[in-house]
């Protein structure tokens, strides 16, 4: 098999083909309202702190609601509830593109949005995630499977700015929303031919509570699961928020337009688009704890530097490894906790996991933005990457002592049994 087609391997399963393409499409829609919503919060308010109030409302549902939408995937179809958020997306962008391309719209709208636009996620993750598994006909390409999503996405970031930076500066921000609303087409009409044998349902007498509860024992189980999602959501809490300060960089700081707005995002997507094929090549999970930790590092210092950066080219330089290594931290996470975990967890672990990768980073772009608002935002960016390389070296430590813990309890069962 050449290195081409092993990289691709996974799209020969026919549901993960279209839920390739369809998601392909919707992405790039996604990113194109992202920009569009922060570049027009920032041009009509001026505020920082209205940013990071902005990206406050349409997170932090996710890291009150989706435990409890991983519950929910555990004990649902979650091909039946991924169908079903899809849609309620599509409605409440289509919201959003009338209010914008009507002019009748206000902060108080675009906040109630955002939030709205949160809880479907919060219920949409936990099950998309936990879907993965069976779009896939050979389970041993699972891990190129989450590795090639990643590099979908991250395509889609990279071509959605790239679209969104163009748009605005010629015919306007309501033209990104309506074309999002549009994109969820492509990924409603794969989700409806796919075909996916029935699905084996657990019916249980428990509450939702104690599902949650059960998710939290078995982390506490299984201690390098964990540890790479607590890592992730001190990653999210620290540094991901960075993306809230890019309009104040783009306009502000480099003087730029919605162009040098877009620019910044697709080269930081272009560097995720790198690092998730680097994960995509990846022929064992045996070094991702370790790649995770070196990620986080390189994410971290590219943005301390990208902080105090003068020149838009030096910048765009600092921000594709910052992309890569984000991107590389995500991808290595997700694979390890889908290899990892049984599958009578997953729904419920991977809600923990959204909900570290997720649902921080709201409480982190509300205080960078209330950060902001006092300080520079260079300071803010240099210190957000500061306290990103202090988590990776506290983790790199932690990943250690937990290795070395399984190594002992390995040799005195080895001990007893003989």
């Amino acid at each position: 098999m050449s290195a081409l087609s092993t990289t691709f391997r996974s799209l020969r399963s026919y549901n993960f083909r279209l839920y390739f393409v369809g998601q392909s499409i919707s992405l790039v829609g996604t990113w194109m309202e992202r920009i569009a919503i922060n570049w027009l919060v920032y041009t009509t308010t001026h505020s920082a702190l209205m940013l990071g109030l902005v990206n406050f409302a349409g997170q932090i549902p996710t890291l009150l609601l989706s435990p409890y939408g991983g519950t929910i995937s555990d004990r649902h179809n979650r091909y039946r509830i991924l169908l079903t958020t899809q849609i309620l997306a599509m409605l409440q962008a289509g919201t959003m593109a009338t209010l914008v391309l009507l002019k009748v719209y206000n902060m108080y709208a675009i906040i109630g949005l955002s939030i709205v636009l949160g809880i479907i996620n919060a219920f949409d993750t936990p099950s998309r995630q936990s879907l993965m598994i069976r779009l896939i006909e050979d389970k041993s390409d699972l891990q190129n499977a989450i590795a090639l999503n990643s590099s979908m996405v991250n395509l889609a970031r990279m071509l959605g700015p790239a679209v969104a930076g163009i748009l605005l500066t010629t015919v306007g921000t309501g033209i990104c929303f309506l074309l999002n609303a549009l994109s969820f087409v492509a990924v409603i009409t794969s989700l409806l031919f796919m075909k996916l044998p029935p699905m084996d349902i657990k019916k249980t007498t428990d509450s939702v509570w104690d599902g949650l509860k059960q998710g939290y024992n078995y982390l506490q189980s299984v201690p390098d699961i964990k540890l790479v999602i607590l890592l992730m959501a001190c990653t999210s809490f620290f540094v991901m928020p960075y993306t809230t300060l890019m309009p104040i960089f783009a306009k502000d700081i480099f003087h730029g337009d919605a162009r040098t707005y877009s620019l910044l995002n697709s080269i930081s997507g272009l560097g995720s688009l790198m690092g998730a094929f680097y994960m995509a090549g990846l022929k064992n999970t045996g070094n991702v704890k370790r790649i995770v930790v070196f990620a986080c590092a390189m994410f971290s210092v590219s943005l301390a530097s990208f902080a105090w950066s003068n020149s838009i080219w030096l910048a765009l330089l600092l921000v594709m490894p910052a992309g890569a290594g984000a991107m590389m931290q995500i991808a290595g996470t997700n694979t390890f906790i889908q290899t990892t975990v049984s599958d009578e967890m997953r729904g419920r672990v991977i809600s923990y996991y959204v909900m570290a990768f997720m649902g921080m980073q709201p409480l982190g772009s509300f205080f960078v933005g209330l950060a902001t608002h006092h300080a520079s935002a260079r300071l803010v960016l240099c210190i957000e990457g500061l306290a990103g390389l202090a988590v990776a070296i506290l983790f790199g430590i932690l990943f250690k002592r937990s290795a070395e813990r399984q190594r002992q309890q390995q040799k005195e069962i080895s001990v007893i049994v003989h």
